[in-house]
């Protein structure tokens, strides 16, 4: 109320309704502008927006076929080792095998070893008596 007071008695009665006027033009003018800025920096933004989002898309469907890509590979991969695997295991069995036949082989063809005893031989006894 001071405040109104004051102001009717330093402008007087004709000029405040222009004063509101004024302060009213002022205040939509300041509208219109912080709208306005609003609306720029949204429609800039809304160009940033899409672009990152277009980037995101591209780096999750580029990581979806690298992750399939890899999937494959390492399935390939697991296939093969386990092709190998049981290659290996044929061939070490097979060596096995041959190994046992051929100690076996060797074994038969071998003279068996002779035994130590301490029987004396024939010849020594002839011998002690000469």
């Amino acid at each position: 109320m001071l405040v109104m007071l004051l102001a009717l008695l330093f402008f007087g009665s004709k000029a405040i309704p222009d004063i509101a006027r004024t302060m009213g033009k002022g205040m939509r003018e300041f509208k219109k502008a912080t709208n306005e800025i609003k609306r720029e920096f949204e429609d800039n933004t809304g160009d940033f927006k899409r672009d990152i989002n277009e980037i995101k898309s591209t780096v999750r469907n580029e990581t979806r076929k690298i992750s399939q890509d890899i999937d494959q590979v390492s399935s390939k991969v697991k296939s093969e080792t386990n092709k190998l695997t049981k290659e290996v295991e044929q061939v070490s069995n097979e060596v096995e095998e041959k190994t046992s036949e051929i100690s076996q082989e060797v074994s038969e063809l071998s003279p068996e070893p002779k035994s130590k005893t301490n029987k004396p031989s024939a010849d020594k006894s002839t011998d002690s008596k000469e």
